[in-house]
């Protein structure tokens, strides 16, 4: 046995018989002599193949990045060394690097991608070396590699998933405080400066009612599962649908939207409008369930009145009938005026107190003024027959002395009808 053989011996037997060699040289030491190479090779790889890394600053990119790089092949050659994965420690480490990462930006395929680019690098730095007779060892090595990668993975996503939930969280907090603000009045350029948002020249107000999925119908479905499903679409559309940031309280049923929007609110106009009544369609759409949208545009210092406004629009909307689709003040005027507070409204009101006892003539009377006095579509939506549509608007006739088949009464029915809605319509403090 030569010199050097016999020193290579007995640096392996130091070292252990389970420590894999490749020529008999323990593998990490080749790793280990060869890690100021490894390093810049590695570093090379990561800004050719993983972009993102060769848009950071200089100066970070060969520091904390070339510094976690080292310390990356460090860790693989200890492995190879002891044959044990890295402990809490390293992988507290791994995970706070991630996070870093994340806090800068970095996407997660390219911090996961950086380990195994590493790994990569060391495998065929030391793979080269391997003779024919170290197959055991090759895949001995193999087998660690996978191991530590496997690992790795999970503490660089644990680190950079925990790091993006509280940024979310955080994000979330300020968007809540904005909206908050916004609804509740008064200037919310502190609250948008806080979360990071540019306020835009207007926000379209939409006060919406949000109709059921056939999945929160069917027998057997976890209801709301579906509920939740079905706002997540909502969500989701209306992010993808939107430039900027939309804010929005919704549940199941609806609630308010907050839609950003360029074009100031003293200059909404037809185009405007038909963009908007287009995006209320594809929500509904994508959604899978009807909407009825009342919207008001306003700056952002109006979105208190705004969205107060859109709510009675909404209100008045659906107390004349209206199906599902987008309305402005303009397209509800009667109804709207009709609806406030006054000795007339309550006259009016008053006018169908016989029938309060009666729902099903009230549902009649509505759907027959919405369908054009037709009484074959009137039946088709209630699912009567048509002679049952005609007994009950007699029987309506008889008890209020109105006939909605006569011109004359018509208009008096519709307000009377909208007036009655609107006294009825429960106050929001009586729960």
């Amino acid at each position: 046995m030569t010199a050097s053989n016999a020193a290579q011996s007995d640096t392996a037997a130091a070292q252990g018989d389970s420590a894999p060699r490749f020529g008999g040289v323990p593998v990490h030491q080749r790793l280990k002599t060869s890690a100021a190479m490894l390093e810049r090779a590695v570093m090379d790889r990561l800004v050719e193949q993983l972009p993102v890394y060769g848009t950071l600053p200089s100066e970070h990119l060969g520091g904390d990045i070339a510094k976690q790089v080292m310390r990356g092949i460090r860790s693989v050659a200890d492995v190879l060394r002891t044959g044990e994965l890295p402990g809490p420690a390293e992988q507290a480490a791994i995970r706070e690097s991630s996070a870093r990462r994340a806090d800068e930006g970095v996407p997660l395929e390219a911090v996961v991608g950086a380990y195994h680019l590493g790994a990569e690098e060391c495998a065929a730095r030391v793979f080269s070396t391997a003779e024919p007779g170290d197959l055991p060892d090759v895949l001995l090595v193999q087998r660690q590699l996978f191991a530590y990668l496997r690992l790795v993975s999970c503490a660089v996503a644990s680190g950079y998933v925990q790091e993006r939930q509280m940024a979310l969280s955080d994000q979330q907090v300020a968007l809540q405080s904005l909206l908050s603000r916004l609804i509740e009045g008064g200037s919310p350029q502190v609250a948008a400066d806080r979360a990071g948002i540019r306020l835009p020249p207007c926000y379209l107000v939409l006060s919406i009612t949000v109709g059921p999925h056939p999945d929160e119908l069917a027998p057997g479905v976890n209801h709301s599962v579906a509920a939740r499903r079905k706002l997540r679409r909502l969500r989701n559309e209306l992010q993808r649908q939107t430039t900027g940031v939309p804010l929005s309280v919704l549940s199941g049923s609806g609630g308010l939207v907050l839609v950003p929007y360029e074009t100031p609110a003293a200059d909404f106009g037809r185009a405007d409008r038909d963009r908007l009544a287009w995006l209320v369609e594809q929500l509904g759409r994508m959604c899978g369930a009807d909407l009825l949208a009342a919207a008001v545009p306003a700056a952002p210092e109006g979105v208190a009145e705004a969205a107060r406004l859109a709510g009675e629009v909404r209100e008045a909307a659906e107390a004349s009938g209206r199906g599902p689709g987008l309305y402005l003040l303009d397209d509800v005027l009667l109804e709207y005026q009709l609806s406030r507070p006054g000795p007339a409204r309550d006259g009016l009101a008053a006018l169908l107190g016989p029938l309060d006892g009666r729902p099903e003539l009230l549902d009649t009377l509505r759907a027959f003024l919405t369908c054009s006095l037709d009484r074959r579509k009137a039946a088709a939506e209630l699912q009567v027959h048509p002679n049952t549509v005609d007994y009950r608007l007699r029987k309506a006739t008889e008890l209020t002395g109105l006939d909605a088949a006569r011109g004359a009464d018509v208009l008096t029915l519709r307000a009377a009808l909208a007036a009655h809605d609107a006294v009825r319509k429960p106050r929001p403090d009586s729960g």
